[in-house]
């Protein structure tokens, strides 16, 4: 897919989804979670996009962003394969079936739900983190497929989740964050990219706006930022900023969906 050409005042416009794409992937890479969550808010609330074509969006960017993330978060050892084999199968799957579904309905009915159930999520996980003194009881975790499924779903179906959804259960479930982190942004690589690709099977070429160069542009440079940050942080300092960010975003979400 070739980019289209821009002009001076093209390039002043996309500074801002620069910006925002590059904190939103610092974020993203550092945390396991938030890149589709802010863009979406932003592209929906702010910029007037429809649920569908902001999803859509999202998604292309995150074809460039995830991949620059994957192999970050590879080149730092933060991925667990044989954790990454189960959950992305069922993702792509899910994302697949929810990109369908959102170009058929409108998504936005199911999205109260599931901010109500991240900002819970949110709230858990900020918890563990504070009655935590030294480290997180690491524990094998049983339920993969299932969550990667509906990870993918939920993710395409809202334009984003896909992180605070599978990272956050893999972390209440009691795994390791720091490879956590790692294997679920690499895995999110291989479900964007079938997620694009059914949006823009349905929707057709014009999915691909112009926010959507700034976006790339700032997810590329903040990406080996956010795999280095992930690779160095404490276990509980990570939960702390997760729960925030959790908590912070499903009750923005949530607010937005119900006004």
């Amino acid at each position: 897919m070739e980019l289209p050409e821009l002009t001076l005042a093209q390039l002043q416009s996309i500074l801002p989804f620069l910006a925002v794409g590059f904190l939103a992937q610092l974020v993203d890479g550092a945390l396991g979670m938030a890149f589709g969550l802010i863009t979406n808010l932003m592209l929906v609330s702010v910029v007037g996009l429809s649920p569908a074509r902001s999803s859509a969006t999202v998604h292309v960017v995150e074809c460039f962003t995830t991949a620059a993330s994957a192999v970050s978060h590879i080149l730092h050892r933060n991925v667990d394969w044989p954790l990454l084999a189960r959950v992305a199968g069922p993702g792509v799957i899910g994302g697949v079936l929810g990109a369908y579904v959102l170009t058929e309905i409108d998504g936005r009915t199911a999205r109260p739900l599931v901010m109500a159930y991240l900002a819970v999520i949110g709230a858990y996980l900020l918890w563990r983190a504070w009655r935590m003194t030294h480290g997180p009881a690491v524990r094998p975790v049983r339920l993969v497929r299932p969550l990667g499924l509906v990870g993918g779903f939920l993710d395409a179906a809202g334009g984003g989740g896909w992180g605070p959804i599978v990272t956050a259960n893999l972390l209440v479930q009691g795994s390791e964050p720091r490879t956590t982190i790692g294997t679920v942004n690499t895995a999110e690589f291989l479900v964007t990219m079938a997620v694009s690709a059914t949006f823009l099977w349905k929707l057709g070429p014009e999915a691909f706006s112009i926010a959507a160069v700034g976006l790339i542009i700032g997810g590329l440079l903040a990406a080996p930022i956010g795999a280095r940050i992930a690779s160095r942080m404490q276990a509980r300092r990570l939960l702390l900023l997760i729960g925030s960010i959790l908590m912070l975003s499903s009750v923005y979400g949530l607010w937005a969906a119900l006004g």
